[in-house]
């Protein structure tokens, strides 16, 4: 289905995404991990068109969507939603019409400024915000939600488009465990009952190794592990992070308390919960 081809983004003289490369065969929960600057947000902006590529090819079924222009760009851009740390949601607009403004794309200039949405669309907006257990929300200002929740609104949005793949960067990076939980529950739910590829850049192991199929660790730019969460071994861990790494980049936040441990066997520890 997805295919990333030596894919590369240069800052200047900086290679944010180093000749990137793999594939994807199937729909699957795919988490990419790193250290902050790892070119983790750079790969998936790549992969959205929100951030160009220097080199390289990314095919979806056949499809090198980085050649795509104009209506054909955004027409990719709505099959392959994006989730954002920080929700990019409009603060003082209801939780409705957030979710709506998935669909911006395909509605007229006129009917965008006047806020004329067709009751199907209306009526499908208030059956996702359900799904996703907050539709007694609807007509409350985004502003007034917790951040689990907005961050909830933000999938319904991502959802409302009927994406094929749904691309979230950091989405629980904001968020307490309980609703980092919450979050991470829903998109793991909609990929397994939709079959929607679900690619999320997440900061820790336990997490990759809770809800991913597969799991891809950058460090640099460059990809340096591509496999199952139950290869993320010590070794691995050291790969990706770096020996210097500090507990809470590296993938958990179990404190470690153990006066007599050896640095080794601490970050052993960290690394493995």
């Amino acid at each position: 289905m997805l295919q990333f081809k030596d894919v590369t983004r240069r800052f200047g003289d900086k290679a944010a995404v180093d000749s990137a490369s793999f594939s994807i065969d199937r729909s699957a929960f795919i988490g990419v991990i790193g250290r902050s600057g790892a070119g983790k947000s750079t790969l998936l902006r790549m992969m959205n068109r929100l951030t160009e590529a220097s080199a390289g090819e990314i095919l979806f079924e056949g499809t090198n969507v980085l050649s795509l222009q104009g209506a054909a760009k955004r027409g990719w851009q709505s099959q392959c939603a994006m989730i954002f740390q920080q929700f990019n949601l409009v603060p003082r607009m209801d939780v409705a019409s957030n979710v709506l403004h998935g669909i911006l794309n395909r509605r007229s200039t006129l009917s965008t400024m006047f806020s004329l949405w067709p009751e199907a669309d209306i009526l499908r907006a208030l059956d996702i915000l359900d799904r996703l257990g907050i539709a007694e929300q609807a007509a409350k200002r985004a502003e007034a939600l917790s951040g689990g929740q907005q961050q909830r609104v933000a999938i319904a949005r991502a959802l409302m488009q009927d994406p094929r793949v749904i691309l979230a960067d950091e989405p629980i990076a904001s968020l307490d465990p309980m609703n980092a939980q919450v979050v991470m529950d829903t998109l793991r739910r909609i990929h397994e009952e939709d079959g929607r590829m679900v690619i999320a850049n997440l900061h820790t192991l336990d997490t990759a190794r809770r809800y991913c199929d597969r799991v891809i660790g950058m460090r640099d730019g460059r990809i340096v592990f591509d496999g199952t969460p139950e290869q993320l071994s010590t070794g691995v861990a050291r790969d990706i992070y770096g020996a210097d790494a500090s507990f809470n980049e590296a993938a958990t936040s179990t404190a470690i308390t153990a006066p007599d441990t050896s640095a080794d066997e601490q970050y052993a520890e960290a690394m493995l919960g």
